[in-house]
């Protein structure tokens, strides 16, 4: 039996880490605010993750294996789990992290064909850590949201850290019926509405992966050894047009209008550069991918819902639907 600390996780694929987690037979402690409870069979602990001095009154003297940190976005936050987890709290750390750490690695392409970043594009041991930055407003995290990563990350990375530590870097999640973002949703109301489809003049495809193949990812890397950042995504790419594809077919009667733009808002899932990921060393490790577009008409299904009335799908619009990853 296996002692580990999720940080977070109260939905999507977080739960579902926690459901795998538990059916092995681990013992589960769910750390969060407490603004949800903990899955039936987890310990649960209460404490805000940017206070240091109640994350360590809350742990007291409990020790894990392993923690998995779901919600870490900051250097801030990073630094304080350095500190917090130090001295034989755990052996390792599983830090879920992000494609967006690739903000400024584009993919390559050639004559149409991308070549997708491998994980040493973005080295977190030669990012350059900015502790100073209002990491604190939430306005500055979410335009800052890969760069918070990154530095994460390098924190986590730096000599010193006295824990085995690997960066999840998360391809953009699609799947379930708890798909909270609504960027699914934006594409079914506006070909329901024939309303145009914003993408970029030079449109490109990303890398994705199921919330059920997360989930099992990272049930697996919790049992592994292996440190340093690690690509998460299936095989394959999507583009926005093969996504609206996918969707289509659920509404019948809709039309889809796409809408070249040069400046301004955009459609979620699309992408004026690649946010392709290449997956071989994961594939090396062990850990085995399936194909995107195996399990991409059942993700739609899924979020969609394939007996909902049509008519009555949830509206949302870009303001709802804002590109990016899941977190």
């Amino acid at each position: 039996m296996r002692d580990v600390l999720v940080m977070g996780g109260n939905r999507y694929f977080g739960k579902r880490l926690i459901d795998r987690l538990i059916a092995a037979g681990d013992r589960v402690t769910v750390l969060n605010r407490g603004s949800a409870p903990a899955p039936a069979g987890a310990i649960h602990l209460v404490a805000d993750r940017d206070d240091e001095d109640a994350l360590n009154s809350a742990l007291g003297d409990r020790t894990f294996d392993v923690v998995v940190d779901q919600v870490c976005y900051t250097p801030r936050q990073a630094s304080i789990a350095r500190r917090v987890f130090a001295g034989g709290r755990t052996r390792r750390y599983v830090m879920t992290s992000t494609v967006e750490v690739y903000e400024y690695e584009d993919s390559l392409v050639y004559e149409d064909t991308v070549v997708p970043v491998r994980e040493d594009a973005v080295d977190p041991r030669t990012v350059a850590v900015d502790l100073q930055l209002p990491w604190q407003r939430r306005e500055f995290l979410e335009t800052h949201y890969g760069e918070g990563k990154r530095q994460a990350e390098a924190v986590l990375a730096a000599d010193g850290t006295e824990f085995a530590c690997t960066a999840v870097r998360v391809a953009h999640v699609l799947g379930g019926a708890d798909d909270f973002t609504g960027r699914l949703d934006h594409y079914a109301t506006r070909i329901r509405t024939s309303t145009p489809i914003a993408v970029p003049t030079e449109n490109r495809p990303a890398t994705y992966i199921h919330v059920e193949e997360i989930a099992d990812f990272l049930f697996w890397a919790v049992g592994e050894n292996f440190t340093g950042p690690v690509n998460a995504a299936s095989h394959g790419l999507l583009t926005t047009e093969e996504l609206c594809a996918a969707v289509a077919p659920h509404i019948p009667d809709g039309r889809t209008v796409f809408q070249n733009v040069d400046v301004g808002l955009v459609s979620p899932f699309s992408f004026s550069r690649s946010y392709g990921m290449d997956n071989s060393r994961a594939t090396e490790l062990g850990f085995k991918f399936g194909h995107v577009q195996e399990w991409l008409p059942r993700a739609v299904a899924e979020t969609l819902g394939a007996d909902k009335d049509k008519d009555t799908a949830t509206d949302r619009g870009v303001a709802d639907a804002g590109g990016g990853d899941v977190r």
